[in-house]
């Protein structure tokens, strides 16, 4: 089993990208302390999380000024792979907490809710400041951004050379 970690209080968290767009390795890092952890995403997880930090802090008090971005760290190879991310708003220390779940065996055969269950894959616990997590949103959405341009017809990243749409059969396939 993979290492776990429980970093409540994140002196910083941060994304980033290795390769070029079609080809990259996402990734989550976080430090506090001494300790850093790194952690390898898909670009629809970093999606999905955008999409959920912007959802939890609607409902929050406006954050104060964002820090400054921050670089990752020298890439290297991630702790593990998140299979699952989730999270909530910690009141008392007003701290929005991202929980991470490692991809295992039993969690990539199917995708039943019992899977989220199976204590047999690390758990990454980060809490962050409103401020921490509204830059996140913002430099995920920059990432994302920095990608292969979607089809205007599917939404399927496009390639330099195109794609087979499956809006037109492949019989046209969208160029850049």
């Amino acid at each position: 089993m993979s290492e776990s970690y429980e970093l409540l209080e994140l002196d910083w968290i941060t994304l980033g990208a290795v390769g070029q767009p079609g080809h990259r390795l996402f990734f989550l890092q976080a430090g506090q302390g001494p300790s850093v952890v790194t952690l390898k995403l898909e670009k629809v997880q970093v999606a999905a999380m955008v999409t959920w930090i912007a959802r939890t802090l609607e409902d929050l008090p406006a954050p104060g000024p964002l820090p400054s971005q921050i670089t990752p760290e020298p890439f290297l190879d991630p702790e593990w792979v998140v299979g699952s991310l989730g999270g909530g708003y910690d009141i008392d220390t007003d701290r929005v907490l991202l929980i991470a779940t490692e991809l295992t065996e039993s969690s990539s055969d199917d995708d039943l809710p019992d899977d989220i269950l199976d204590d047999s894959g690390a758990v990454a616990r980060l809490g962050a400041t409103r401020e921490q997590m509204a830059a996140l949103a913002i430099q995920g959405t920059s990432l994302i951004a920095s990608g292969r341009p979607p089809c205007p017809l599917c939404g399927y990243p496009l390639d330099p050379s195109g794609h087979a749409c499956p809006r037109t059969n492949g019989h046209r396939p969208p160029s850049l």
